[in-house]
């Protein structure tokens, strides 16, 4: 799809938009690499969803742990997601702000991170939001908050 393509994701807002109305809004609005992830939308929950990465050889850097930039990544989808949840579908947006903190290690091990993105604001332009990646036994990996302007 050519980048200057806007994507519509139906409907907007006639009820709550179900998992795999959400997981492929995930795979359709995505840029290839993005999509190499394997990001999939768990559950949707209020104010936000819950989405699971997992840990995969191609994510761990060479000192042996999950690379930050799959984690910073990870934490702006999800909260793209969490937004398109809340509108009730998709509308162009961008990423002003994305703040993260690295709280562990996540070593290959782990097999996957559970990604919790709650939308703490949605303004007519601004909305902000929240993210906490979390390691198989619950303990914090990551937490971000983030900034997005509807465009």
């Amino acid at each position: 799809m050519p980048a200057t393509e806007t994507v519509s994701i139906e409907p907007l807002s006639a009820g709550p938009l179900s998992i795999t109305q959400l997981q492929a809004a995930l795979d359709a609005v995505l840029a290839p690499w993005v999509r190499s992830l394997g990001l999939t939308v768990q559950a949707r929950v209020p104010q936000g969803v819950d989405l699971t990465l997992p840990v995969t050889a191609e994510l761990v850097h060479g000192g042996g742990v999950l690379s930050g930039q799959a984690v910073l990544a990870a934490a702006d989808t999800a909260m793209l997601v969490a937004l398109i949840a809340e509108l009730g579908g998709f509308r162009p947006m961008t990423t002003v702000q994305l703040s993260t903190s690295f709280m562990a290690a996540v070593p290959p091990e782990a097999k996957s991170l559970r990604v919790e993105a709650r939308v703490t604001r949605l303004g007519r332009r601004l909305c902000f939001g929240e993210v906490w990646l979390r390691r198989p036994d619950g303990s914090a990996a990551a937490h971000a908050t983030t900034t997005y302007t509807l465009l």
